[in-house]
Order: structure tokens, then sequence, then C-alpha cells
């Protein structure tokens, strides 16, 4: 792991809004009661990476992402987002396995959550429209979110995660109940965005396919624990047919595999 010296400890956030940040866990370990979830993690984020993180349910791989995402903390351990320890929910924006968006709220709205509550109306307004037509949704600000299909709702879930121009993005299997054509065009427009704005993106999934398809890096959660991390070497966009991807794949299926026994 990277070490953090006493002088990045001290280092501003990053400067442009919405650039990468680099993330630090330090023997981080997570229990409720008596269970024990995560254990001792350490794991570095250079700013600007894919990560992203399969392993079986149960394994401990949403806990880590709701740790990363400051909407929980450690039992023990630390961790560091640009060399902060606190404020880390200010610096990060999570997408979950749901929409959750507001049935009451026109999209536009929805969107605008994103900025909280004391963001200048006016502002908020342009900018959810700069948000939903990045994810291809900029005509629908006045709509209501029931008439969306499942993917437009999910589209509408990551520009309010987009919104506010986060350093660090947690998705938490957001695709996980789309259809595959759907997944595959949700999968790219997540790649086209990261490619455009750099922020640090970290992808909890069960679909192998989909880490190799987007990660730059791979790290397998078994029992709490990293198991493996393996770097993924691959030119984007990744042709998902090639032998390179196929080979990528299989070795993370033999890393689940094994865990399983």
């Amino acid at each position: 792991m990277t070490p953090v010296s006493a002088a990045t400890e001290r280092d501003a956030l990053p400067s442009r809004p919405g650039a990468g940040a680099r993330l630090t866990l330090r023997g981080v370990s997570k229990s409720f009661g008596a269970k024990m979830v995560l254990d001792g993690v350490n794991l570095h984020v250079p700013a600007g990476q894919f990560l992203t993180i399969v392993g079986r349910s149960g394994c401990g791989k949403s806990t880590l992402l709701r740790l990363i995402a400051g909407l929980d903390e450690p039992t023990a351990g630390r961790i560091e987002v640009e060399g902060v320890s606190e404020g880390r929910a200010r610096l990060a924006r999570i997408m979950f396995q749901e929409p959750r968006l507001l049935p009451w709220a026109r999209v536009g709205a929805n969107v605008a959550i994103g900025l909280g509550p004391a963001a200048d109306p006016t502002q908020a307004f342009a900018r959810s429209r700069d948000a939903l037509a990045t994810v291809g949704l900029g005509d629908r600000a006045g709509e209501w979110p029931s008439i969306l299909s499942g993917g437009q709702k999910q589209r509408v879930a990551l520009a309010r995660a987009l919104v506010s121009a986060p350093h660090v993005l947690a998705l938490d299997e957001p695709l996980g109940a789309l259809d595959a054509l759907t997944r595959i065009e949700m999968q790219r427009l997540v790649e086209q965005v990261w490619l455009s704005n750099r922020f640090t993106a970290i992808l909890v999934t069960h679909d192998v396919n989909e880490a190799v398809a987007l990660g730059d890096r791979i790290v397998v959660i078994d029992r709490g624990a990293i198991a493996a991390d393996i770097p993924v070497d691959l030119t984007r966009p990744r042709r998902r047919g090639s032998p390179e991807f196929a080979r990528v794949e299989a070795r993370i299926l033999d890393y689940l595999l094994a865990a399983a026994h």
C-alpha cells in the first residue's frame, strides 16, 4: 500500500470539482455486534482509478462501499479520502441498487436533491439539466418518475449522483435489475461519464463480466478480507468476446469459485 506522508495529510481537497480523489484504507474492520463483516482491510486507490469489487453474497462488499462513501464508520482502522479522514460524505456520492427517486418530485427536482437543501434554486435547476443531458435525458426534467423505464430511472439516479461533481463515485450494484441490453448500455454510459470526468469510481458487482468491462483493477473480497487484487490491462472500449477479456474473466471466476470451498 502506498504510504501517506504527514504532508499529504495536510493537503487541500482536490482543486478541480469532480477531479478524482485518492483513497486509502488502513486496517479497516467493521462488525455488527459479534459478527465481523470486514477484517483488517488495507487498500489504496489512486485518484481517477476505476476499481471494481466482486465477491460472493455476504462477503462485505456493500459494507465496504458504504464505509468509503461515508455512510457508515469503521469499527477499527482508518479511511482517508485525499488524505482526509473526516467528511468523506461531501467528497463522495453513492448510486444504489434501486433508483430511490421521489415519486412526488419531477425528474429535475430529483436530480437537484444531489446538491443538498442549501443549493440556490436557479443554479440547481441549471445544474440538474446539465446532469440529465450528460446521461441522455436532457429533455425529461419536467416529467414524473413514474413514466420512466427502469433504465431511464437509473440514468436519473446517475445524474443525481453526478450533479455535485463528486470526487469519488461509489456504485452499489446499480445495474443488477436491468435487462441484458439495457445493462450493457448503462455500463457504456458509466464508462463514458467516468472517462470525461475522471472521478475515482468504485463499483460493487456480482457480475464478473461487468467488473472486467469497466474496471482498471478488480478486488476480490472473501470473508471480509481482500483475497485478490488484479489489474486489468485491456484497452478501452473492452471487447467482451476477445480472448484477452475471457482470460481475465476466467481468472476472477477461479478466485470466486475457490472461495466457495
